[in-house]
């Protein structure tokens, strides 16, 4: 025994060399290896440092490396910062087993050499910088079973055949792979997770997936797939979770999915789907999650005979489908619900009061559909409601008081209803609130107090209500604030100093309000404020040199207040501002050069004030300039040339100031710009020629300067020139008459010789040439010739004719005069004898009213010293007006806006008239009010509502009177269409709203007026429901200094009417006022408002959608679901339809004007509603 084991230990001492060399031979090939990989690495941790070859028992005591048998089967590396390639030499580790390197930077493509560690079972290579296909010898790994390469730039086909059929989880996406879904996936018979979401596939999916049997999730989210859903997916019995959001996929859901007996999860949110949604969805045991939100669908409906009480229904999205009827009764039985959102579809009705059984219901979302009536109280016992979102519906009555007891709210959203009264005072127990949206509705009473002990409020929204008095100090209690947004009340008084210590607020709107005093300089406090909104209200002072502070400042306007004083030269320290709106104040000083450091300004307001100096040289190094609005100032000095460096720059206007010099070349490298306006300065020289280069070039204003030389020739793009008042000289060019999109052509008072090129009117709307030396024949093209005078041809014997007519025409109007003079005291005799009982029948102060309806004989403004209301045809008294209004009481109100009340006057008579009381504190005198009032007053059109008189006295006491319309408005008309299934507004009824829309609009703009806020609610229907246009020119009665050029500064219009460029610039223009009517337009046509659609999508976009899926009927309002598609209107609607979207064209410039738009309408309709009244002025 002795022997034996004495022999068995020298076999072992003899052999253990050979033994230790035979690992060796294993371990140094690895060693190498992965000695190269490091060596193509960059390691900022030294998370390799370990990795020396002279270790005892290297690689395996090395980081991230697992041995077995002293073999390589593990590297396991994630999360180390490490970058560079993975290096070929991989592929000498063939006992690999698990390769982990998720979570670093790798570059590079993922080495083909890979395919030769053949023992894989697992790659983890997600959340890298891997680029290139994948490698084509993946078949070869046949014991692969994990492949997850998510996250990174891998891009081409998946091939199927090249993947091993030993696969069980497939990860490829967040990459850039392209082409379809290979139907060879199919052949992966062992597959149970495959995620090929965020990637560009595209194609149909295909129904060999079906195959699958194993598969338990399926992601296919963000691609471009289309087609139907195969029902064949439906054989995969297994699966959990289904997810095909954000694709455009259509058709309908095979109801058969909701019978998958595993199935936990559907998600098919943003596609094209369609039809109705099946009730198998509902009542599945296994299915919590059902996601259907922005789709097409029409409708969700269940039988009778089906029993949902047994489902485990969790969450439901049905939101930004077109659904409509009442709200689903049956939904209320699932009592698992606990997330329920259908915001966003077309439902009506009151809310059920069954709701309230959903006692595990955490989040209810009913957003911007068309519910009436008052909220339930029955949703009280709803214990657990984090979420209350009934924000855009046609809610009325008041604030629930029982609201202010679910204690568990955390997000309340009632804005843009019709909710009336106070906030209710049990408010206060919402202590967990975080969001509360009060915003738009008919609140009224003081700053609700009760919500200062909201210390978690993170989101205020009171804007668009009636509240009253001052902001109080204790909002500084609301310590959590980071959205305030109070705009569009009556608050008076200061900013409370105390909303310094709101140390959160990132954004602040206190704009459209009664406030006055000084910006307390507590504000340049807060260190995250991003937005200031003060705009018009009557705040004075001097702008607070501590703005300088707020370093994430983003957004400034205080436009249309009182501030005085200079731009602190600190505003060089906002280097994030955006924009900067100063506009419309009484400041002064020289723009401090500072102002030019700031890297990401686009947009700078300050028109309408006192500053003077040059025009900064240093704006030239602001790259992200877009929108500079210096007109209406005291700057003097040339234009500096380096403007041309501004390549970004839209809209440049200097009009109005004491610019001298020529106008530099270099504006032509602007390459950007749409909007040039030069007008009112002192400019010489030639117009360059480099501005024929501009070739989105549409307003070129330089009239009222001292320009010489002949016309240059023009960019094709123009669709406004103004080059009047100058010393221009020449001909005008026969290139003119290739700018086929100008409408406004101004060359009056200069000394222009030759012809008038016989097809330069053709397009024209407005055209003057006058006072110049011109001669030949008046284009035949233009019929307005009143607006051109020179040394024409003809003249001479045009001159004796109308000497003649003229002769003939005095000799009948002193006949005339005589007869007049005769009948008129006949009249005086009779009315002297009837005056005893006249008197007797009439109140003091007041004329019969028979006698109302002739023209007032006297236009002066005064009677006895004292003020008197002004009547452009009738004659009445303020005495009469104010008892009409019954004092201005609060129940005559008809509506509310920025320009004031608008209120309903019964006269004694009968007769009943509109009253606009516009808000105390404006900047106009009582000259220049009736100077502008008697202008509005002349602008007459059957499609606007007419100017009929005005009152201007003290105290700071400004009336207009209008026409009453007494069928409301547009906004109104649209609502109870919708509510009454549409029917009540066929399609000519529709029509002929938008074409009265359109003909109104174009009156305004051939008058050289923009209106700035087309929305429905500035349409109002009279009694024969003709549309009229109402509230423009207010902005010429409510300013110091109104606008003299063809394109206005005005308010910015109305969230979801105004167009993408106004709401940069602040800018309102002819093209702006198009995109707003188009989306009127889009809106009369689909029922569908603005405010109805996500952040992400508009009413433009989801029309698109719907075009380019091919689903018109989707874009019928429910009133226009009988039109025939074989029929003629079926073509009308879709041409209005077409000028919707050409109106709303993202480019101003593709933009059609509205002589065109009145066309394009007038051609919509063949039958014998359209009339031919065409533009011509009321008959008023």
């Amino acid at each position: 025994m002795m022997k034996k084991s004495s022999l068995l230990f020298l076999l072992l001492v003899f052999h253990a060399p050979f033994l230790s060399r035979a690992d060796d031979t294993h371990s140094q090939p690895e060693i190498d290896a992965l000695t190269a990989f490091k060596l193509d690495l960059h390691d900022p941790l030294g998370a390799l440092t370990s990795w020396d070859p002279s270790t005892p028992s290297a690689p395996c005591d090395w980081r991230g490396v697992f041995c077995t048998n002293r073999r390589v089967t593990e590297i396991r590396l994630p999360r180390l910062q490490l970058s560079g390639r993975i290096s070929d030499r991989i592929s000498d580790l063939r006992m690999l087993r698990k390769l982990s390197l998720r979570s670093n930077s790798f570059n590079g493509t993922i080495p083909p050499s890979l395919a030769y560690c053949t023992r894989l079972l697992s790659v983890f290579l997600q959340y890298n910088s891997l680029a290139g296909k994948l490698p084509p010898g993946m078949k070869n790994l046949t014991e692969l079973e994990v492949f997850n390469v998510a996250g990174n730039r891998l891009s081409g086909e998946i091939s199927g055949p090249l993947l091993p059929l030993s696969l069980k989880c497939l990860d490829v996406s967040s990459n850039v792979f392209s082409g379809q879904i290979p139907s060879g996936l199919a052949n992966l018979t062992q597959l149970q997770l495959l995620n090929l979401s965020y990637n560009q596939l595209n194609g149909a999916i295909p129904a060999s997936l079906g195959k699958l049997q194993s598969l338990e999730y399926l992601w296919l989210d963000f691609n471009l797939l289309q087609g139907t859903l195969p029902s064949a997916l439906s054989n995969c019995s297994s699966i959990v979770h289904l997810s095909a959001s954000e694709n455009a996929i259509g058709g309908v859901i095979p109801a058969a999915f909701g019978a998958l007996p595993s199935l936990e999860v559907i998600a098919l949110s943003n596609n094209n789907l369609s039809g109705t949604v099946p009730f198998s969805l509902f009542c599945n045991t296994s299915l919590t999650i059902v996601r259907l939100g922005s789709n097409a669908f029409s409708d969700v409906v269940r039988p009778e005979t089906v029993n949902c009480r047994s489902s485990g229904l969790q969450v439901l999205d049905l939101s930004g489908n077109r659904i409509s009827g009442r709200f689903p009764m049956w939904l209320t039985n699932i009592v698992s619900l606990t997330n329920l959102d259908v915001s966003g579809n077309v439902f009506s009705g009151e809310i059920p009061a069954e709701i309230g059984g959903l006692k595990l219901l955490e989040e209810l979302k009913l957003a911007n559909n068309s519910l009436t009536g008052e909220i339930p109280v029955e949703i009280k016992q709803c214990g657990s409601l984090g979420v209350l979102d009934l924000e855009g519906n046609r809610l009325t009555g008041l604030v629930p008081e029982f609201l202010g007891y679910m204690k568990a709210l955390k997000v309340l959203s009632l804005g843009r209803n019709s909710f009336s009264g106070y906030v209710p005072s049990s408010m206060v127990n919402l202590q967990q609130l975080d969001r509360l949206d009060l915003g738009e509705n008919d609140l009224n009473g003081s700053f609700p107090v009760e919500l200062m002990a909201l210390t978690n409020l993170s989101d205020l929204d009171l804007s668009g209500n009636r509240f009253t008095g001052e902001v109080p100090v204790s909002i500084s209690n609301l310590s959590n604030l980071s959205f305030l947004n109070l705009s569009g009340n009556g608050f008076s008084g200061e900013i409370p100093a105390s909303v310094g210590n709101l140390f959160k607020l990132t954004s602040i709107d206190l704009s459209k309000q009664n406030m006055s005093g000084e910006v307390p300089v507590e504000l340049s406090g807060l260190p995250n404020l991003q937005v200031i909104a003060l705009q018009e209200n009557n705040f004075s002072g001097v702008v607070p040199e501590g703005f300088s502070s707020l370093v994430s400042l983003r957004y400034v306007n205080l436009s249309s207040n009182s501030f005085s004083g200079e731009i602190p030269a600190s505003v060089g320290n906002l280097f994030k501002l955006t924009s900067l709106d100063l506009s419309k104040q009484n400041m002064s000083g020289e723009i401090p050069v500072e102002l030019s450091g700031l890297p990401n300004l686009q947009v700078i307001a300050l028109q309408e004030n006192n500053f003077s100096g040059l025009v900064p040289e240093g704006f030239s190094s602001l790259v992200s300039l877009r929108y500079v609005n210096l007109s209406s100032n005291s700057f003097s000095g040339e234009i500096p040339h380096t403007f041309g460096f501004l390549r970004l720059l839209v809209s440049l206007s200097l009009s109005d100031n004491r610019i001298s010099g020529s106008i530099p070349p270099e504006v032509g490298n602007c390459s950007a710009l749409e909007i040039l306006e030069l007008r009112s300065n002192r400019l010489m020289g030639r117009v360059p020629g480099d501005l024929s280069r501009l070739s989105r070039l549409k307003v070129l204003d330089l009239g009222r300067n001292n320009l010489s030389g002949e016309i240059s020739r023009m960019s094709s793009s123009l669709q406004s020139l103004s080059l009047d008042h100058n010393h221009l000289s020449g001909v005008i060019p026969e290139s003119f008459s290739a700018l086929t999109n100008l409408s406004r052509l101004d060359l009056s008072v200069n000394n222009l010789t030759g012809e008038i090129p016989p097809l330069i009117a053709t397009n024209l709307v407005y055209f003057n040439v006058s006072n110049n030396n011109l001669k030949g024949e008046i284009p035949p093209s233009f019929t307005n010739p009143s607006d051109f005078s020179g040394n024409l041809e003809k003249k001479r014997r045009k001159m004796i004719l109308m000497i003649v007519t003229a002769a003939i025409g005095a000799c009948l109007l002193t006949l005339f005069c005589c007869f007049y003079i005769y009948t008129l005291l006949r009249w005086r005799k009779k009315l002297k004898q009837q005056s005893a009982t006249g008197e007797k029948k009439r109140s003091p102060g007041r004329t019969s009213a028979g006698s109302r309806v002739r023209s007032s004989t006297s236009r002066s403004s005064t009677e006895n010293g004292e003020p008197k209301l002004v009547m452009f045809n009738n004659k009445i008294t303020l005495a009469e007006t104010i008892e009409a209004t019954r004092q201005f009481d609060e129940e005559n109100v008809l509506s509310r806006t920025k320009y004031g009340l608008l209120f309903k006057a019964n006269y004694n008579d009968g007769m009943v008239l509109s009253i606009r009381r516009l808000p105390n504190g404006s900047l106009l005198n009582e000259n220049l009010f009736k100077k502008e009032a008697e202008v509005l007053g002349k602008v007459k059109h059957r499609n606007i509502t007419v100017l009929r008189g005005y009152y201007a006295g003290p105290p700071d006491l400004r009336l207009l009177v209008y026409d009453y319309m007494p069928n409301g408005n547009l906004s109104t008309l649209l609502q109870e269409a919708s509510h009454q299934d549409g029917h009540v507004l066929n399609w000519p009824m529709r029509h002929l709203i938008a074409l009265g829309i359109a003909r109104g609009l174009g009156f305004l703009h051939q008058s050289n007026m923009v209106h700035g806020d087309i929305k429905p609610q500035n349409v109002l229907f009279d009694a024969d429901f003709e549309a009229h246009l109402s509230d423009f020119g207010l902005d010429r009665l409510t300013v110091r200094s109104p606008s003299r050029t063809a394109v206005t500064s005005a308010t910015i219009g109305t969230l979801g009417y105004v167009s993408p460029e106004a709401t940069l610039s602040g800018e309102i223009t002819r093209e702006s006022d198009i995109y707003s009517f188009g989306i009127v337009l889009l809106e009369i046509l689909t029922g569908k408002r603005p405010v109805m659609f996500t952040q992400d999508e508009d009413i433009v976009k989801w029309v698109k959608k719907q075009l380019q899926r091919g689903q018109v009927t989707e874009l019928l309002e429910p009133g226009l679901l009988e039109l025939d598609p074989e029929s003629s209107e079926w073509e009308e609607f879709l041409l209005g339809i077409k000028v919707g979207l050409l109106c709303t064209a993202t480019d101003p410039l593709d933009r059609p004007t509205m002589s065109d738009i009145v066309f394009m309408l007038e051609g919509c309709r063949v039958g014998p509603d359209v009339t031919s009244s065409a533009d011509q002025p009321s008959p008023a």
